[in-house]
């Protein structure tokens, strides 16, 4: 006998559906507001010539549920018949018990359907051979198109290389952007040229770019507020800071590595996770040894340690900043930076007070953030993204690095009052040495009158940004490229 019945099947639907009786019911649960992977999911599964299914991949809050909503929405005002649309969560208890054939059935006995239906799976990695059954879909029923969402992306990337290669894409979801942030608070945008890049700032006489940084004044509050709650959009819409950086913690953080990174996983100790994911926030932006991890975690062995990054990376908790090459001089080799996804869950886990009158913290924030924008841009393109140490000289190094067939980017974050940098920091001997092939260097600094090239001789120059600037240009270059500017 079945542990699960039809009738409970049919329950659940009707639950997550109620457009199916009341086609308003959906203005409930969509907002206005939109990301920018909203576009970019629409797009996919309205192509008119190319018919390709959609998996949105970010971790906890990001938005899936919303954009798929914001989706659904859509369609039913474009006259979409309500019952030709189906949405379903496989994180409902129910649910995770039967398969995507039993659902896609018995929704398709409970109405008379004609023509196109639209099929959103949230959670889908939480049903078996999810991968199998969707190319089955794709291969064999044309009349439907589909998004699924999913917060494991390794797992989605590995079903969409065996099953899904020019069946469906996965769209990857980070937290907002700052240029996002604003849009979805709906601030006042600083005028700037259209299409501006951040590569122009090079041609800028230093009136121009101090007319175009005072632009950046009213959204300073803003910016500390940002690096506090994260680009989390529910938390973000919140008139509560405090609050939101609770629900951070225990609905991002808890609930993710206690009940998704584990379940996924199969994690054999969730308190060496849980000590784990503590020191990767303490030691964020550090290059990590899993040696000296696994001594200080109760001697642990270093394989479960890297088994458990690898999950947390895998659960989109953490990017792995690998050491990359650059020039002629040696380069470290081997072990990586360990960043949080976003520097508000770190805040949300170390509960440090007033990190905002702390330097170092704020460093530390800010590369993060930097790094999270720049792994954002670059996604989807061919760029290597990592970090640069000398390898003889620990102190030597380049917080990122982005290479690309014709580019090579270096970018120093020096989030403080006074951002000078020595003619022997990493970053100037490397835009020294005409073996580096840099085309170009960025120092990110924190005051708004802190801009201009400094003052070395370099073969290529070091431009001085704010940061507020920089991540605000960058994420409206962004937008731009995926054509979902206002």
């Amino acid at each position: 006998m079945a542990i699960v019945n039809d009738e409970q099947v049919i329950k659940v639907l009707q639950q997550y559906n109620p457009w199916w009786r009341t086609p308003l019911a959906i203005k409930e649960e969509s907002k206005p507001q939109k990301r920018l992977a909203y576009y970019e999911a629409l797009n996919t599964l309205m192509h008119k010539s190319i018919r390709r299914f959609a998996i949105l991949s970010g971790m906890r809050r990001v938005g899936k549920t919303t954009i798929l909503y914001q989706i659904i929405d859509h369609l039913i005002d474009d006259g979409i018949n309500p019952r030709n649309i189906l949405y379903t969560s496989f994180d409902n208890p129910i649910l995770k018990l039967v398969n995507v054939e039993k659902v896609l059935s018995i929704y398709e006995s409970m109405y008379p359907i004609e023509g196109t239906k639209y099929i959103f799976f949230d959670e889908v990695q939480y049903t078996d051979n999810w991968e199998l059954w969707m190319k089955v879909i794709y291969d064999i029923r044309k009349d439907i198109r589909l998004i699924a969402t999913g917060s494991a992306s390794p797992i989605l990337e590995k079903g969409s290389a065996d099953s899904g290669t020019g069946r469906w894409s996965v769209l990857k979801i980070p937290t907002m952007s700052f240029y996002e942030y604003c849009r979805l608070l709906d601030l006042e945008s600083p005028v700037l040229p259209e299409n501006f890049h951040l590569s122009e700032l090079n041609r800028m006489s230093l009136a121009q770019l101090g007319d175009l940084m005072n632009k950046f004044n009213p959204l300073q509050n803003h910016f500390n507020r940002y690096l506090m709650i994260g680009g989390f959009p529910e938390l973000v819409l919140s008139d509560d800071d405090a609050y939101a950086q609770r629900m951070l913690r225990e609905d991002v953080v808890d609930k993710v590595i206690k009940r998704g990174v584990l379940t996924l996983f199969n994690i054999r100790s969730p308190l060496l996770m849980e000590k784990l994911f503590l020191y990767l926030c303490m030691n964020s932006t550090e290059i990590f040894n899993a040696t000296t991890a696994a001594k200080e975690l109760e001697n642990t062995s270093i394989a479960t340690i890297d088994s458990y990054i690898h999950a947390l990376e895998m659960s989109n908790l953490i990017y792995l900043a690998k050491p990359m090459n650059v020039g002629s001089k040696g380069a470290l080799k081997g072990k990586p930076k360990i960043i949080i996804a976003d520097a508000a869950i770190r805040n949300a886990v170390l509960m440090i007070d007033d990190v905002l009158s702390d330097e170092s913290e704020l460093g530390t924030m800010v590369e993060t953030t930097v790094y999270k924008h720049i792994a954002s841009f670059y996604q989807g393109t061919t760029a290597s993204i990592g970090y640069f140490r000398k390898a003889k000289d620990n102190q030597k190094e380049v917080d990122v690095v982005v290479e690309l067939p014709r580019q090579k980017i270096l970018c120093e974050v020096k989030y403080r009052n006074n951002s000078h940098i020595a003619a022997t920091d990493a970053i100037v001997e490397l835009c020294q040495d005409g073996k580096s092939k840099v085309t170009s260097a960025f120092l990110i600094t924190k005051r708004l009158d802190d801009f201009g090239i400094t003052k070395h001789e370099t073969k290529v120059p070091i431009l001085r940004v704010p940061a507020i600037a920089f991540l605000y240009l960058l994420g409206k270059a962004e937008a731009e490229r995926r054509g979902t500017t206002k």
